[in-house]
């Protein structure tokens, strides 16, 4: 698999489009969990996640002659920004800079911002663990869970999002951090035990919610 890869590797650098288009495919599934979990929630249902992947994809074609310069040792991590600026773009085109700071929410040189990963993981979290229907509960698991948040290291929790909502694994979180695997992999497991305490305090508290009716 590893040499088929650095062989696309190879003929993308020579101006291939297919094998670009190759290489795109074989990231499609992580590429699109991350629009999934990054799209803010107005816009779920508006915008279908493979249409912001084609649009990506558009771009990544026009830039192959940076590919030997910009993607040449890591397609992913070029791939990823790709996809990242084409959300941002679509934010700012559908929501606009009153509603989201798309301007501040990513970066190529820092990434994602620490505001909007707390939110798409509260999101998440959110509508996993609470009803709709049920807007106090709601309400006040979204405050709770905001303050654990906040608590969180700012690397701690964009490498929660990375491996647990994007499902990156442990060498991809590194890649895409710029950290080694062994600081990446210590990092999820500080992260995963503050998730499971934040979980746990989700449950007492829908248990609790339930007592007092």
């Amino acid at each position: 698999m590893q040499d088929a890869t650095q062989d696309l590797i190879n003929r993308t650098i020579r101006g291939d489009q297919q094998a670009l288009a190759e290489l795109f495919s074989q990231f499609r599934p992580t590429l699109w969990r991350m629009v999934n979990f990054r799209l803010h929630p107005q816009l779920q249902g508006r915008i279908d996640v493979d249409d912001v992947l084609q649009e990506a994809w558009l771009k990544a074609s026009s830039q192959i002659g940076r590919f030997i310069t910009d993607a040449s040792q890591s397609p992913f991590v070029w791939f990823r920004m790709i996809v990242s600026q084409t959300l941002v773009d679509l934010h700012r085109r559908h929501l606009g800079a009153a509603k989201r700071s798309t301007a501040k929410e990513f970066s190529i040189d820092s990434g994602w911002s620490p505001e909007s990963t707390s939110y798409s993981i509260a999101y998440h979290l959110l509508g996993s663990v609470t009803s709709p229907s049920n807007a106090a509960v709601r309400m006040e698991m979204s405050r709770q869970l905001d303050t654990a948040m906040q608590g969180m290291n700012d690397i701690d929790r964009e490498v929660l999002a990375l491996r647990h909502f994007e499902e990156l694994t442990n060498a991809e979180t590194a890649l895409v951090l710029n950290m080694s695997e062994q600081a990446a992999s210590a990092r999820y497991v500080r992260a995963i035990a503050r998730l499971k305490t934040v979980l746990q305090t989700f449950s007492d508290f829908r248990e609790g919610a339930r007592e007092q009716r």
